[in-house]
């Protein structure tokens, strides 16, 4: 039995009927393929806006973070006192302590002189602050006054910096009105708050900004022993540390920029909602293909039915047409969504890339939305009454 079974030769009845109108299955295949790249670059756009807000703070050597309570997200970050950094030292498991001031500055362009608003870290050079192993000796030169390190990822509009430092030229400009030179290039990436980024000493940073409390700062980095527990040590400093500041560990305060995009704007809404548009614009696109299809062959659907095939496997037949076009569909979308992932990441140099994740869950919507429209379509088939058409 089994081999006769096996020995039999099933006909492809659903891609026969499929491909039997090419430019329909063309149109399927695009129309599919399309909702599957708006899916792709508004999940990608979402998510990349999500990571990109926390591009530095991944970098940081921290194991926690202090910040004001009045702190919203990092384009708006309130100070707090420096001496709470001392205060956390009393902890007989915190080892070290770096505090940063964070401000947004104007910098000036060296080439065509316009000016633009740049992130600026000023830190005790002295101190660790990021996790890079070669940062320490870039740091170094940031012991001499009016010496700035530029983030080489930062949009173009800053100007041709990292080029013109790696060509050995002297690179000075203007930030907030002042002079800095360019001693060293470092990595950190843009974000939707900010399009560049610069890291120099405290001394400095306060003489960009004088209106800046001297013993004020903005974040606070605790690095703790080994093996320590983060979460307890967490709530004892939230509890023996006064109200005006607030610990967190460095997964929450990562957490807390994220959740600022994501709840506190529109942008995250805007884009899942954009996500969403392009599910239903697929689905409206396969359901009329399906359902047309099975029109267009309802008398040969109930010539097979009056023949004794049951409704069973007749709907199956619709079912695998959803399937197959959900697999064409999905291909030139993904390929499509790589090519302009890259597209994104070199004009933008956002962090927008292809996740295994993301890859699954479009998948899975463009399957769902295939197998959606084909049980639609089948209610045509399974209404149908052989006798009333013929």
């Amino acid at each position: 039995m089994i081999r006769d079974f096996l020995g039999k030769r099933k006909i492809p009845l659903a891609w026969l009927l499929l491909t039997r109108q090419p430019l329909r299955i063309l149109v399927a295949i695009a129309g599919i393929s399309f909702a599957g790249i708006l899916m792709f670059m508004q999940l990608g756009f979402r998510d990349g806006l999500f990571d990109a807000s926390v591009t530095v703070h991944k970098l940081f050597d921290a194991d926690l973070v202090l910040i004001s309570p009045r702190s919203k997200s990092s384009i708006s970050m309130s100070g707090f006192p420096r001496r709470r950094l001392v205060q956390a030292m009393a902890h007989k498991d915190v080892i070290g302590t770096t505090a940063i001031n964070w401000n947004f500055l104007l910098w000036r362009n060296p080439e065509n002189l316009s000016t633009r608003s740049i992130l600026a870290l000023g830190f005790e050079p002295n101190k660790p602050l990021l996790i890079d192993p070669n940062f320490e000796k870039k740091a170094s030169s940031l012991k001499n006054k009016g010496r700035v390190l530029f983030d080489d990822l930062s949009r173009d509009e800053f100007g041709p910096i990292s080029s013109w430092f790696n060509d050995g030229r002297l690179v000075e400009t203007e930030v907030a009105g002042k002079r800095v030179r360019v001693s060293g290039i470092v990595s950190l990436g843009p974000s939707f708050g900010a399009d560049g980024n610069l890291i120099t000493s405290r001394e400095t940073f306060l003489g960009l900004s004088p209106g800046n409390p001297p013993g004020s700062i903005e974040i606070g980095l605790v690095r703790v022993k080994n093996g320590s527990d983060i979460d307890n040590i967490v709530r004892t400093l939230n509890l023996s540390l006064p109200s005006d500041v607030r610990v967190l560990s460095l997964q929450s305060f990562i957490d807390f920029e994220k959740n600022y995009w994501r709840s506190s704007t529109s942008i995250g809404f805007i884009f899942t909602l954009g996500a969403a548009m392009g599910f239903i614009v697929g689905c409206v696109i396969v359901y009329q293909i399906l359902y047309s299809d099975v029109s267009d062959h309802l008398p040969e659907y109930a010539t097979l039915m009056a023949m004794g095939y049951n409704l069973r496997s007749l709907l199956g037949v619709v079912a695998r047409e959803g399937f197959i076009l959900s697999i064409m569909g999905y291909v030139p979308a993904y390929i499509s969504g790589q090519a302009l992932y890259a597209l994104v990441r070199s004009s933008t140099k956002l962090p927008v890339e292809m996740s295994f994740s993301r890859a699954f869950i479009i998948f899975s919507l463009i399957l769902f939305m295939c197998m959606g429209s084909a049980i639609a379509a089948m209610k045509k088939l399974a209404d149908a009454d052989p006798a009333e058409i013929f």
